[in-house]
């Protein structure tokens, strides 16, 4: 029981990494925020990002000098911290 509760937060997490990168790239492009899927995505992803590149303004990545979004960089880390965690829980 244990095992598919951890597989399935495997998987949920692998799912939130790929809706990240997705959102990277659409960011390159002027797509319609209003489409279904694209809006997904942002309601996916945003609830992570959006405290990270809270944290960020307030350190030296986030004045205003620089002109990229490190919180996905950073969100991919945590995630990938918190995946290297539950598996060695196992």
């Amino acid at each position: 029981m244990i095992n598919i509760i951890i597989q399935a937060l495997l998987i949920l997490i692998r799912i939130i990494d790929f809706a990240i990168l997705i959102r990277c790239l659409l960011s390159w492009f002027p797509i319609n925020r209003n489409n279904p899927i694209i809006s997904f995505i942002y309601t996916l992803t945003e609830p992570i990002l959006s405290p990270i590149r809270n944290m960020l303004a307030k350190s030296p990545l986030g004045s205003s000098a620089f002109m990229i979004d490190f919180s996905p960089i950073f969100a991919f880390l945590l995630l990938n911290l918190i995946s290297n965690l539950i598996v060695g829980f196992l």
